[in-house]
């Protein structure tokens, strides 16, 4: 698996907690998207490990495209994808 999976087409809203940690997936296997449950095992890809700073409502990317990992940067309006 060189390339990751896409788990969506949108970015999923999630709020966070201040001073909490999260582990993103970045393989796009994981049942509990867009955190990681270890399903990257065999693969090449690790989960990115996110620390919030304020609570707050993030947008995480769910095309596993993005350039601002794990934030969604609008990578998955590119991709031909369907909602």
């Amino acid at each position: 698996m060189s390339e990751p999976k896409v788990a969506g087409s949108t970015p999923l809203a999630i709020e966070v907690e201040s001073g909490q940690a999260y582990m993103w997936c970045a393989c796009g296997l994981s049942k509990k998207q867009p955190f990681c449950d270890g399903s990257h095992g065999q693969t090449d890809f690790r989960p990115v490990l996110f620390k919030a700073e304020k609570t707050q409502t993030l947008y995480f990317c769910n095309c596993k495209s993005t350039k601002k990992a794990p934030l969604c940067d609008g990578s998955h309006k590119k991709l031909n994808l369907k909602s």
